[in-house]
């Protein structure tokens, strides 16, 4: 079975392209900030709804347009921040809310 496979030595070498992507650039050269190690440090997401006691109601438009993308999608959770329990009854409300009328379903 591994003789059917070519050698690495036996390949032939890699030839640049000048239409190719470009080599990674030294550390040094990245930026600012210097090279990247891991993630770094963010802010956590807090659920709105939980935070600032909030009902979730479909005819209240303005809340609703802004868990809602310009094509008209609704946002997951890890972009809103939203917990679990009030990323359901969100989608229920944009649903009802798109069935009357009050949100579009998609964007023109």
């Amino acid at each position: 079975m591994s003789d059917m496979r070519e050698p690495m030595e036996s390949r032939p070498p890699r030839q640049e392209s000048d239409g190719g992507p470009e080599p990674r650039k030294d550390s040094e050269e990245r930026g600012p900030s210097g090279p990247r190690r891991g993630k770094g440090f963010f802010k956590k997401k807090v659920c709105k709804f939980c935070a600032q006691k909030l009902r979730i109601d479909y005819k209240d438009i303005d809340v609703m347009r802004r868990f809602v993308t310009e094509r008209g999608k609704i946002l997951p959770r890890r972009i809103t921040g939203t917990c679990a329990k009030h990323q359901r009854s969100l989608a229920i409300g944009i649903k009802r809310a798109r069935a009357l009328a009050f949100l579009p379903y998609v964007a023109k």
